[in-house]
């Protein structure tokens, strides 16, 4: 590939993934505001349920409606729809005047959110050469640890600085003078990346496979040609995407889902996967990190903040290994690796609870951490963007990414509940024998489509080929 044309190629990738950068933000700056929202405007604990859970039911809407989005208007205007409501959602938090109106802006946050997760790996999926794929939608999942540990140092900062150091009193004469203006802070501080991801998305080409798909085949060979290392690589991934075209008959990806048995097959495995990946308890740790810290054992606010910090660090540099290796040694590997020891961590993390070895807790949470990290994190949304077929994709996607948010949403109501009926040790336990369920199906199910053209997947699929071999 030419120096012109992998800058190209970089900057496209990195702008479209530029959204994962707002959804970790998002993700990671409510757990430690909500207490000074709550104190602020005078809310009830019901009320502050609601702006925690308003964020992931509005993703839900958002992932939901998306497939429609990125089949109509095409996936980069899907994208300026996402960083639009992004800017609007970031504005509504930092200027909300009571709950309702702070509820109102974190949903629009969650359609943002819920349109980005759709559509980011969607789209980098069909722009990235086929060598650099997993890396490129890799990058994505990489902003999203990034955003999530720069909420926690920048909220832990702010609320350092506006506690007096007791639990609970606020002062008014520290960093940040008063604690409306520090939570404001918190939730309106993606306004800047906001605004420049708006402002990216409009340099970014339209997907090639969505504009043959619409028959506008000329204007899809034009980018292919700045985006592919040579006018033979451009030409020949034309010609194959038109091929699958061709066979395409135009209906919907839910007409397509139920006369084709094959296309359920990848369907069912998108939806699984994204199950797989909620069930092993990531998000619980996102969550409510600083909660099981003081389970473990360390009682203190310094001591969670530190520890809170500490989980996002790791996550961030633990994606570094995915995106060095995810085209080297191939999803399936990384994958099995990656529940194998999730499942070992959280079994530890589970036994340790149990007999108060608190350090050992933490260090067994990181260890989960790095797992998940390098493995169903980003891999997860690698696969469920590969295997569809294109006449199905937006349907395919679309399923698969609701049941990431439905579950998402199913266990942080639930963990709470667990935790006080099975207490913390028996709570991890059961997400570790999620983790081991997860290996068994990915061994039967999941293909290896490490350097394997989305075309030729598609054509395996269509020809009966068992999903495992789809890479083949």
């Amino acid at each position: 590939m030419t120096n012109s044309n992998s800058k190209t190629v970089f900057f496209v990738c990195f702008m479209a993934a530029l959204a994962g950068l707002l959804f970790g933000i998002d993700i990671g700056v409510i757990a430690q505001a909500k207490d000074f929202i709550k104190q602020d405007l005078g809310v009830s604990d019901n009320v502050i349920s609601w702006v925690v859970g308003s964020m992931m039911g509005g993703a839900t809407a958002g992932a939901l409606v998306s497939g429609k989005l990125t089949r109509q208007l095409g996936r980069k205007y899907s994208l300026v729809i996402s960083a639009t409501c992004f800017v609007l959602g970031a504005l509504g938090c930092a200027l909300a005047w009571n709950g309702t109106v702070l509820i109102i802006a974190r949903i629009i946050v969650g359609i943002s959110i819920g349109v980005a997760s759709f559509t980011a790996p969607l789209y980098l999926s069909e722009v990235a050469p086929k060598s650099i794929r997993g890396t490129m939608i890799t990058m994505y999942q990489l902003l999203i640890t990034i955003g999530i540990l720069t909420s926690f140092v920048v909220n832990t900062l702010i609320r350092n600085n506006t506690f007096t150091g007791a639990e609970g009193q606020i002062a008014a004469n520290f960093l940040i003078p008063d604690i409306s203006l520090s939570w404001r802070a918190m939730l309106g501080v993606t306004l800047i990346p906001s605004l420049i991801f708006l402002a990216g998305v409009f340099f970014l080409p339209k997907s090639p496979r969505w504009l043959i798909s619409k028959g506008k085949t000329e204007e899809a060979k034009k980018i292919l040609l700045k985006i592919r290392a040579s006018e033979d690589e451009a030409a020949s991934e034309a010609q194959e995407i038109i091929n699958t075209v061709s066979s395409h008959t135009g209906r919907s990806g839910f007409a397509m889902f139920r006369e084709k048995l094959n296309f359920r097959k990848t369907v069912y495995l998108g939806i699984t996967l994204q199950l797989l990946q909620q069930l092993c308890g990531i998000n619980i740790i996102m969550y409510f990190g600083p909660e099981l810290i003081k389970a473990a054992g360390y009682t203190s606010e310094f001591a969670a903040n530190v520890g809170t910090i500490a989980i996002g660090l790791t996550n961030v540099l633990a994606t570094f290994i995915a995106i060095a290796y995810i085209d080297k040694w191939g999803r399936k590997p990384i994958l099995i690796a990656g529940y194998s020891i999730m499942a070992v961590a959280m079994t530890g993390v589970a036994a340790f609870m149990h007999f108060n070895y608190s350090m050992a807790a933490i260090i067994s949470v990181l260890v989960f951490i790095i797992a998940f990290a390098f493995s169903a994190g980003p891999v997860v949304w690698v696969l469920c963007s590969e295997i569809q077929p294109l006449e199905g994709r937006d349907f395919g996607i679309t399923c698969s990414t609701g049941a990431n948010w439905l579950s998402n949403m199913a266990i942080a109501a639930t963990f709470l509940p667990l935790l006080s009926l099975l207490g913390a040790a028996a709570t991890m336990l059961l997400y570790a024998v999620c983790s081991v369920l997860a290996i068994f199906l990915i061994i039967m199910y999941v293909p290896e489509t490490k350097g394997v053209s989305l075309e030729h997947l598609e054509k395996n699929l269509m020809n009966g080929v068992k999903l495992r071999d789809l890479g083949k």
